[in-house]
C-alpha cells in the first residue's frame, strides 16, 4: 500500500480555508490497465499514478493508497471489507469523503455491498473506468476528477455509497452496468441519476432516502468469515429446476432466483424450488433490466403467487445481484431466515 498527501490544494470556494481532504484508493480494474509483454492490458497502475494528472484541477488535498492491483471479478469479500475498514479508517482520521477506483465489471456488487455497510455521513465515491489509460479517449482522469468533486460536495453527504462515471452520479442501490464498451456504461434502471456534472460543478437532480446500515460484526470479524456460496440462476425456457437442485446439495447456503417477466418459473421448475425452499432460502428476483418482482398479480403454478406461497422470497425492486449481494452478506453476518425476509421486504420496497 502507498500513500501521500497534497497540501497544496485550495478550495477556490473557501478562500484562506485549507481544502477537504479526500482520500483515494485503487483496486485496480481497466482504469490502472497498460500493456506489457504478453496480450492485452493488465491491472499496473497505482493510485499515485491515477490521480497525477488530475490532483492540480481537483481543488481538494489527496491522500492515496494502493489496495490491489487485479481485475474486479478477481475482488473477493475479504478485500472488500477490508477495502471499506480502510475507507473508515480514512474518514476518522480527518477525511472530508473517499474515492475508490476498481473495474467497471461488478462495481455495481462492491458499491452495493459498501452501501449496506457504510454507516458514515461523509460521501463514498465508486468511480472505474470503461477505456484503459493507453487508449484514444480514456475515460480514467475524467470520471476520477469528477469522483473527487462529487466526494467534496456537500450534498453528497449522507447519500451512502455513490458511483460517479460519465459525469452521472447514480446511488448504489439502483446502478447498473448496462452496456460492455460504452463509456456510458452505467444507469439507474427503475430510477433516475441522482445528478451530474456540468463545467464542474455538481448538480443534484434527484434524492432518494437512505436504508440504515446491515446490521454486521465488526470489519475484522466479518472479513475473516466464511462467506457462504449463494448462487444465482437465471431461469430460462426448458428450466426444470435441475440446476438448482444440483447447487443445494453442493453446499449452496441459499438461492437467489431471476425468475422471467414479473419472476415466473416453469411448472417443473416451481415444484423444484419450493422444495428447496424448505431446506434453505430462496430468492425469487426478476431477469428483466427493470422492475419489480410482482406479488399478486399472476396465479397460475409458478407464477409469483405460487411461489411466494410456497416459501419463496420476493426480492421486491431489487435486482438479481443486489438481492445475492444482500443475501451473502447477511447470511455471512449471522442472520437466519426470518431476518432475511424482513432485511429483502424493507430494502426492496420502493420509498413512500
Amino acid at each position: 500500500m502507498t500513500s501521500q498527501q497534497d497540501p497544496t490544494q485550495q478550495d477556490p470556494a473557501q478562500p484562506g480555508n485549507e481544502a477537504p481532504v479526500i482520500a483515494f484508493g485503487a483496486l485496480g480494474g481497466t482504469i490502472s490497465m497498460v500493456s506489457g509483454d504478453e496480450s492485452g492490458i493488465r491491472p499496473s497502475l497505482g493510485a499515485d499514478d491515477l490521480v497525477t494528472s488530475v490532483s492540480a484541477a481537483a481543488g481538494v488535498r489527496i491522500r492515496t493508497a494502493t489496495l490491489q492491483r487485479v481485475g474486479s471479478s478477481s475482488l473477493t469479500a475479504r478485500q472488500l471489507v477490508e477495502t471499506l475498514a480502510w475507507a473508515e479508517q480514512e474518514v476518522d482520521a480527518g477525511a472530508a469523503g473517499v474515492v475508490i477506483s476498481q473495474g467497471t465489471d461488478t462495481l455495481e456488487e462492491t458499491a452495493y455491498l459498501w452501501d449496506l455497510l457504510w454507516q458514515r455521513s461523509e460521501p463514498l465515491i465508486v468511480t472505474a473506468a470503461m477505456r484503459g489509460p493507453e487508449q484514444p479517449g480514456a475515460d480514467g482522469p475524467a470520471n476520477v476528477l469528477a469522483a473527487f468533486t462529487v466526494a467534496a460536495s456537500p450534498g453528497a453527504r449522507d447519500r451512502g455509497v455513490l458511483t460517479v462515471l460519465d459525469d452521472q452520479i447514480h446511488a448504489a442501490r439502483w446502478v447498473r452496468k448496462s452496456h460492455t464498451v460504452r463509456t456510458g456504461a452505467f444507469a439507474s434502471p427503475g430510477a433516475a441519476a441522482l445528478g451530474l456534472l456540468v463545467e464542474g460543478e455538481v448538480a443534484w437532480t434527484a434524492t432518494t432516502p437512505r436504508d440504515p446500515a446491515v446490521p454486521a460484526p465488526d470489519r475484522a470479524a466479518l472479513a475473516a468469515a466464511d462467506w457462504p456460496w449463494v448462487p444465482l440462476l437465471e431461469f430460462h425456457l426448458g428450466d426444470d429446476g435441475r440446476l438448482a437442485r444440483a447447487a443445494v446439495d453442493a453446499g449452496a447456503a441459499a438461492l437467489v432466483v431471476a425468475g422471467s417477466g414479473g419472476g415466473h418459473v416453469s411448472i417443473p421448475a416451481s415444484d423444484v424450488y419450493a422444495e428447496l425452499a424448505r431446506r434453505v432460502p430462496v430468492v425469487l428476483a426478476g431477469r428483466t433490466a427493470a422492475g419489480p418482482v410482482l406479488q399478486r398479480t399472476y396465479g397460475y403454478q409458478g407464477a409469483e403467487i405460487d411461489l411466494i406461497a410456497r416459501g419463496l422470497l420476493p426480492a421486491g425492486w431489487l435486482a438479481p445481484l443486489k438481492a445475492r449481494t444482500l443475501t451473502q452478506l447477511l447470511l455471512a453476518a449471522g442472520a437466519d431466515r426470518d431476518q432475511l425476509a424482513a432485511e429483502l421486504a424493507r430494502r426492496g420496497r420502493l420509498p413512500r
